[in-house]
């Protein structure tokens, strides 16, 4: 009796067990032609439960065994309802019709305005609502991209494109494949954390995906849609506050779908090179809401990169009236250079939790978390959460991708080829770096291009600059570096030599220590002038020799760290030896022209004392504030995201008046700054103002003064803090200071207006720099000093060309070009 109701139990048991384990529904969707329909929406009725078909049509549904009403849409499409009860896996193939919207009589106003405008007036008047009613929520999102090559030329920079990127005999196939899934959530105004469960790439077993489902978070409810990478500016939504004065409005018909009236309405560019969408929204009647959108971008609202860009989203109800994405795409096709490709992201979104319980401090600046075995998920797993069935195609490429990295990752494959590059070769050394790797000891040697180590200069003639830098690291990005360096000048016979290192101990917060002990000869402006090659050109070629020389003999040991989230600290102390230098080359032609001059910046046209040689013991303290500071964090570092507000750095420098030291001063300075500020469809804005003093200067020499980024080449550094032509060295300060900077970029909104202009899609700036300090005479100080730059500009990509003005106080000290070029 007890082994039957002991046989009894384990059959229960069974059964039980049997019923919670889920089965799968799977099928194909077609049209009425048998066509397939690419990206279907699948999901339960009155659930957050679905999934999507792939680009055949194919699909696959993971549920318990029950009955339930599955619910079929696509944009273009009828939605069909089935109705199923599944015991066991089900195979259920669905046809989709045709959508008919019937557009019904119906009265026009005296204007004889299409009946669409009153429907997106009214859905205009609700986008706030509907864009702030969900104060948090929690989903699962599973997100794919895939990047095909439709054609492709033979070969580029002699290497043939069809080995290098593993294509077919027609040089086509699938170049990028990966799937992501992670669980993300959301807390109102714009508190976000996705946490990545599993991430695979077709080729690479160890790389993290990039798939964030944050970046497919996108909502037409914001007057302005943001699509980084493609453009600077925003594009306009076709329900923003403004949208009426950009585009036109068709109504094309209504339906009703699970008894709700859904409007379908064609959104029309009003200006045919505005930044808008052109394409379909799905309005819910009465609700005033998103059903659906199927909108898409081209070359005329100025977008790069791609030519075309198609954006579609599914709406589902989540909470009481209240509706939520449960499908995203971006698909895109473009040409470049002979390569034709398209691809898409996709991204499927499910098991909504509209209530949420979030701990304290859960929302800690980490927007993306991605642990160690996210990426070490295998094909069983994969085949077994995939929500997405993949295609033949896609298939072959994992296997074809993963046998080949498999391949690439035995012995025999990566000691030939660290061999092949290891492999020194004359004529690349001349002008690239030279890097020799140790695999197995993680380590690396880096040699200088050969034109960084020999270059001229007046004071040390011909001389040679010989470093190389020897890194190890490990899997987690810590990472120990020393750099020795011997330096010599054939002119003055000045040898100088020091080793620079640095231990990275915790990456995820930033922390190093450093340090230096040596002899160098450094460049009197410590925040730099021209690089040690193109000051040797303009002093052969042009008898410009702008770079000025000292020599620095010392010791500095320093660290830094992140203490909290968006606070970062970093301190050092430095004992040095201070030795003024003079030029000892070319000294003939110092005297007969005057492009050449002394290396006393303040005294071009004489050798003269700028200062004595001088002992220095200085501590230096700096703080870094982040407001708000976001980072993803992954198990070989952290990283950080742009600033959403400004940043705060606040500076101190102590020379002790001790132990031999000669300058006893006090320095305090304060940075404010941020780049990229948005200003919707003006494009962006930068700024940065500082100020700083020397409280307590009972001596500061030279060397140690306040720089500034000044420019005095054709050339420039464009980042915000540079002036365009002022002076290297006579502005530099031992009183007090202040310096502002300002530049806007309008991302084309200016030229994109000039039909023949629009269609270079260059970006125009406008900037501004403005310097004022004293100069400090012995024991006396000069009046102010009021230096003001003006300029205009133009970009594209990593190519930009300035004009500008530059005034001392009043008088016009220079005009003309700066050129930028970002390699």
């Amino acid at each position: 009796m007890k082994k039957k109701l002991l046989l009894f139990l384990i059959a229960q048991f069974l059964v039980g067990a049997a019923f919670c384990q889920q089965v799968v529904v799977s099928g194909k969707i077609t049209d009425a032609d048998g066509k397939p329909v690419p990206f279907t929406s699948i999901y339960l009725k009155n659930t957050t439960t679905g999934t999507s078909a792939n680009d055949k049509g194919l699909y696959q549904l993971r549920i318990k065994p029950g009955t339930y009403d599955v619910i079929y849409r696509f944009v273009g499409f009828k939605e069909k309802v089935e109705h199923l009860t599944v015991e066991g896996n089900l195979e259920h193939d669905v046809v989709l019709d045709k959508e008919i919207y019937q557009l019904k009589e119906v009265s026009v106003n005296g204007n004889g305005e299409d009946p669409a405008y009153a429907i997106i007036r009214k859905t205009v008047a609700r986008r706030k609502q509907h864009l702030t009613e969900l104060k948090a929520y929690s989903c699962d999102v599973y997100v794919k991209g895939v990047q095909k090559l439709l054609s492709a030329p033979k070969k580029i920079l002699g290497r043939d494109v069809q080995k290098v990127l593993q294509l077919d005999s027609n040089r086509k196939g699938i170049i990028y494949l990966s799937e992501s899934e992670s669980h993300f959530n959301f807390e109102a105004p714009d508190k976000v954390k996705e946490v990545m469960v599993s991430s695979k790439i077709a080729g690479r077993n160890n790389a993290f995906s990039f798939n964030r489902a944050s970046d497919l978070q996108l909502s037409f409810y914001e007057n302005l849609i943001t699509l980084d990478g493609l453009t600077n500016r925003g594009f306009i939504s076709p329900i923003a506050d403004n949208a009426l004065f950009y585009y036109r409005y068709k109504l094309l018909g209504t339906d009703v779908i699970n008894g709700q009236t859904v409007n379908k309405i064609q959104v029309i560019p009003r200006r045919q090179f505005d930044p808008v969408f052109r394409g379909n929204i799905y309005i819910v009647d009465g609700q005033w809401r998103i059903y659906s959108v199927d909108l898409h971008l081209t070359k005329e609202s100025q977008i790069n990169f791609v030519d075309t860009l198609n954006l579609s989203q599914q709406y589902i109800p989540v909470k009481n009236n209240i509706w939520q994405p449960a499908f995203v795409q971006f698909a895109f096709k473009g040409k470049v250079l002979g390569f034709k490709f398209d691809g898409y992201f996709i991204g499927i979104y499910s098991n909504y939790n509209v209530d949420p319980k979030f701990p304290k401090g859960f929302f800690n600046g980490e927007v993306m978390k991605i642990t160690k075995g996210v990426n070490k998920k295998d094909s069983v797993y994969w085949n077994q959460n995939r929500p997405v069935p993949l295609t033949a195609e896609e298939t072959k490429n994992y296997k074809f991708r993963d046998d080949t990295a498999g391949h690439k990752t035995t012995k025999h494959y990566l000691d030939s080829v660290e061999r092949a590059n290891n492999h020194f070769k004359v004529l690349p050394f001349l002008i690239t770096d030279y890097r020799k790797n140790d695999r197995y000891n993680h380590t690396t040697i880096t040699f200088p291009a050969f034109y960084k180590q020999i270059h001229y200069n007046t004071v040390e003639g011909f001389a040679v600059n010989l470093k190389a830098t020897y890194t190890k690291s490990d899997e987690y990005r810590r990472a120990f570096s020393i750099t020795p360096n011997l330096r010599y000048g054939f002119s003055n016979h000045l040898l100088s030599l020091n080793a620079v290192a640095s231990y990275r101990y915790d990456p995820i917060n930033q922390g190093t220590i450093y340090g230096k002990i040596g002899s160098d000869v450094l460049d009197l402006n410590n925040l730099g002038t021209q690089s040690l090659f193109i000051n040797s050109l303009g002093t052969l070629l042009y008898n410009q020799n702008y770079l000025k020389l000292y020599r620095n003999e010392s010791v500095m040991i320093g660290t830094q760290r992140e203490v909290t989230n968006g606070i970062l600290l970093n301190g050092q102390l430095e004992y040095a030896n201070h030795k003024q230098l003079y030029n000892t080359a070319m000294l003939d032609k110092i005297n007969q022209d005057n492009k050449l001059t002394s290396n006393n910046p303040l005294n071009p046209a004489a050798e003269t004392q700028l200062f004595p040689t001088y002992q220095s013991l200085t501590f230096r303290g700096s703080a870094l504030f982040t407001f708000d500071q976001q980072y993803t964090t992954r198990p070989d570092g952290r990283f950080y995201e742009p600033s959403k507000y400004p940043q705060v750095r606040l500076n101190y420098r102590k020379a002790f008046g001790a132990l031999g030291s000669d300058e006893n001063y006090d320095y305090g300075s304060i940075h404010i700054f941020q780049n990229k500020i948005p200003v919707g469809l003006y494009g962006y804005s930068s700024f940065l103002v500082s100020a700083g003093k020397f409280f307590d200067r009972k001596q500061v020499f030279y060397p140690d003064y306040k720089h500034f980024l000044g420019n005095e080449s054709l050339t420039f550094n464009p980042s915000i803090g540079s002036f365009h032509f002022l002076d290297y060295y006579p502005y530099s300060t031992r009183t007090q200071y202040l310096e502002g900077h300002f530049e806007h970029n309008f991302s084309g909104f200016l030229l994109n207006k000039v039909p023949f202009m629009r269609q270079f899609k260059l970006e125009e700036l406008i900037g501004a720099s403005y310097l004022t300090q004293q100069q400090a005479l012995g024991s006396l100080t000069k009046a102010y000093n009021s230096y003001t730059e003006f300029y205009v500009g133009l970009q594209r990509f990593i190519f930009r060309v300035d004009y500008g003005i530059a005034y001392d106080a009043e008088k016009k000290v220079h005009q003309g070009f700066r050129i930028y070029y970002g390699f």
